[in-house]
């Protein structure tokens, strides 16, 4: 029969074998995160990131390690409270303010290719102090884009 029963097409698919974490924590794995449940999947990524960003600029305040051991979901309303860090309350704020003017730009700053952050009147190259050096950036990237050919000799008879 090519036809379907509507219970059959609505009927929810449950896998024939469940497979547990690889990290024995509890929790049932997922085979699209190799057999890895939620919480494995993203400590091992999130590690492997800061891993790759340490190795890159050190950052004592953030440990590599922090959530590598694995446990299985918590139920309970007060594990999910999040009590806030008094020394991470007192890091200083950056306000983003406009290069030329000091205006204070938000979200709306434009950042130049020198580096700096302006307003909507000062983010051309013309309107600030531009140290950036367009025509040398040009012409390098001719000369990268279209390199010399020379056709081969011809011998006059």
């Amino acid at each position: 029969m090519a036809q379907r029963t509507e219970k059959e097409e609505t009927e929810f698919k449950v896998p024939e074998t469940m497979t547990l974490c690889v990290n024995n924590c509890g929790v049932l794995g997922n085979p699209a995160t190799n057999n890895m449940c939620q919480n494995c999947f993203n400590a091992t990524t999130t590690a492997l990131a800061a891993s790759s960003s340490q190795s890159s600029r050190s950052n004592p305040s953030r440990s590599p390690n922090k959530r590598s051991g694995c446990s299985p979901p918590k139920t309970s309303t007060f594990s999910r409270a999040v009590a806030v860090n008094p020394a991470s309350v007192t890091e200083k704020k950056v306000v983003n303010r406009c290069s030329g003017c000091r205006k204070r730009v938000g979200l709306t700053g434009f950042r130049c290719r020198c580096g700096e952050l302006f307003c909507a009147d000062h983010r051309y190259s013309d309107r600030h102090d531009c140290s950036y050096d367009y025509k040398t950036v040009g012409r390098e990237s001719i000369d990268r884009e279209n390199p010399v050919v020379k056709a081969a000799k011809i011998i006059k008879v």
